[in-house]
């Protein structure tokens, strides 16, 4: 089998997600590096990633409905690819790719394909259970040939970046970043939850900030943390950009949040997440690194609306119910909280 010359990688969405597929983008330059790299990627997500050295990014912007689809495909009007590598099996993105030429469509197992997924591929995935997101999107090169046996992000921050963040936060006081909205409304803690873990934090001589995007639903949430905090955190909100974000994590110790692309975004620099987990299983969705400081209620969850412990259930379930997130207590926050404080060697005020 000869070495590809030309791969197109397709997953536009989440940010998460997305930055689960750059240690498979590292994959492929170093097995092929005279191979051309072509990403499809979301309109947002391009802005995380989209200047990553030595690979072409074709914008996918999803609010544009159909004509969306009609300028990928124009810019990929008359490319063969040797390879197309399927990484998303929503109904929108296996149409997004009936535009898109290549010999070799690799996609999901049967299990994990959905949405008439299984009509636009010709090759798949290993079959397997129990991996990390990471991991199943890292499979990707192996009917190409390949293992992922090393991971690497290096997604670039721009030195404007990192000023903004340095006069946001001077100095080098430990600091707690709070990311409290996820974009399933349903993964999120209770605001006073948020705002008593943080009130603790504050009084042991951590700087607190609470952070967020531009959205309504942030700010209504940001608004009602604040609300309930008796020590007033910085609020950044709806102030910074995806890279700033980048380089913030680079200035913090530890991010408070629930499943959400931030807590991805903060693994890609080390920075240590405290995660919140009842609605998903952090061994599939977590903070690839490390979850150790995260709280892991999802068995617990499991049995109380499935009658029947994490094991018996499909990976990968969603247990997105109402009141799921309130099986995570204060106490089981600040218990994380303390155990990453002193893995970190920060002393209590």
């Amino acid at each position: 089998m000869s070495d590809p010359k030309s791969i197109c990688l397709l997953r536009t969405s989440a940010i998460g997600d997305v930055t689960h597929v750059v240690p498979l983008m590292h994959t492929l330059k170093q097995a092929w590096p005279q191979a051309s790299l072509t990403w499809i990627v979301g309109k947002l997500e391009r802005k995380l990633v989209g200047d990553l050295p030595g690979v072409e990014f074709v914008t996918f912007d999803k609010s544009a409905g159909w004509a969306g689809m009609r300028e990928v495909h124009a810019a990929l009007r008359g490319r063969r690819f040797d390879a197309l590598l399927h990484m998303q099996v929503a109904l929108r993105s296996n149409l997004l790719s009936l535009g898109i030429k290549a010999k070799r469509r690799v996609g999901y197992d049967h299990a994990r394909a959905k949405d008439l997924h299984g009509l636009v591929i010709n090759e798949r995935i290993p079959a397997r259970t129990g991996e990390h997101v990471l991991e199943a999107i890292g499979s990707f090169c192996e009917p190409l040939g390949l293992k992922q046996n090393t991971v690497r992000w290096d997604i670039p921050i721009p030195e404007e970046a990192h000023t903004w963040a340095a006069e946001q936060l001077p100095g080098d006081d430990p600091t707690l970043l709070v990311s409290p909205t996820s974009s399933h409304a349903l993964r999120n803690w209770q605001p006073q939850r948020y705002a008593a873990v943080m009130d603790h934090a504050a009084a042991h001589g951590w700087r607190v900030v609470l952070i967020g995007g531009p959205s309504q639903g942030e700010r209504t949430m940001a608004d009602a943390v604040l609300a309930a905090c008796r020590h007033t955190p910085l609020d950044l909100t709806g102030k910074d950009t995806l890279k700033k974000l980048m380089a913030m994590f680079c200035r913090a110790q530890l991010l408070l949040t629930p499943d959400s692309g931030p807590m991805h975004m903060a693994n890609t620099v080390g920075t240590k997440v405290l995660g919140l987990h009842a609605a998903s299983n952090p061994k599939r969705s977590g903070p690839y690194s490390d979850v150790r400081w995260c709280v892991d209620k999802y068995d617990e969850a499991s049995r109380k609306y499935f009658g029947k412990p994490a094991s018996d259930i499909p990976w990968g379930s969603k247990i997105e119910r109402p009141g799921v997130m309130d099986l995570i207590s204060v106490d089981d926050v600040v218990e994380r909280f303390e155990a990453a404080a002193l893995a970190l060697g920060v002393n209590k005020a």
